[in-house]
């Protein structure tokens, strides 16, 4: 993947707008060219991450209360392309009944949505790897979906123990037979955004 090509979906995610908000996949846009879905605990920074990625500071609602997103939200880069924010789970204060259907949904979405092209799921890199990840990472092997983990709140951490948790992160997914990539990357300090794009480019088809 070429330094261009994550030069174009740098400025490509700059033109993502707000489309819609709704409670069920049935209910998304036609299932026609490619969607980035976005994933994540409730408290790993995902709408930070997606704010960052996109260069507008208030594009996803970011909240001092976790799992404040309860709807899937779609976000327009082009007639083609679009992201796709997926509630965020393990949030204790959410209805069992969301959580429960949410268990059964995203499956469903990960297994049938033909324009999903790729998942970007956020972990804190201090807790990554928590049963909801790994049943995310399980559901996306199982659909054949690629997955690109990014251990946000990288600056937390020093360089060495960060470096690690990458390798710790990277070899437990790899013991497990599963495909997925995964990076360092801070919301906060906006480290890791390039080689995010740089995935998002290959995803996207920008080359």
């Amino acid at each position: 993947m070429t330094d261009n090509a994550s030069e174009r979906a740098r400025k490509l995610f700059k033109n993502a707008r707000f489309t819609l908000s709704v409670p069920e996949a049935r209910l998304l846009p036609s299932d026609t060219g490619r969607e980035i879905a976005f994933a994540g605990r409730s408290n790993a920074g995902k709408s930070s991450a997606l704010n960052v990625l996109c260069a507008q500071r208030g594009l996803a609602r970011t909240s001092r209360t976790p799992g404040r997103t309860q709807h899937i939200v779609v976000f327009e880069l082009d007639a083609e392309r679009r992201l796709i924010d997926l509630p965020g789970f393990g949030y204790a204060k959410v209805a069992k009944s969301m959580r429960a259907h949410w268990e059964e949904a995203l499956p469903e979405y990960l297994e049938t949505r033909a324009s999903l092209a790729g998942l970007i799921l956020l972990m804190d890199i201090r807790h990554p790897l928590k049963p909801q990840d790994l049943a995310v990472l399980e559901w996306c092997n199982h659909a054949g979906v690629a997955v690109h983990v990014l251990l946000n709140k990288s600056d937390k951490l020093s360089r060495g123990p960060a470096t690690a948790t990458l390798h710790q992160v990277t070899a437990a997914i790899a013991k497990r037979g599963w495909t997925a990539s995964a990076q360092l990357f801070s919301a906060l300090k906006q480290d890791g955004a390039e080689q995010a794009w740089q995935v998002l480019a290959d995803w996207l088809q920008l080359e």
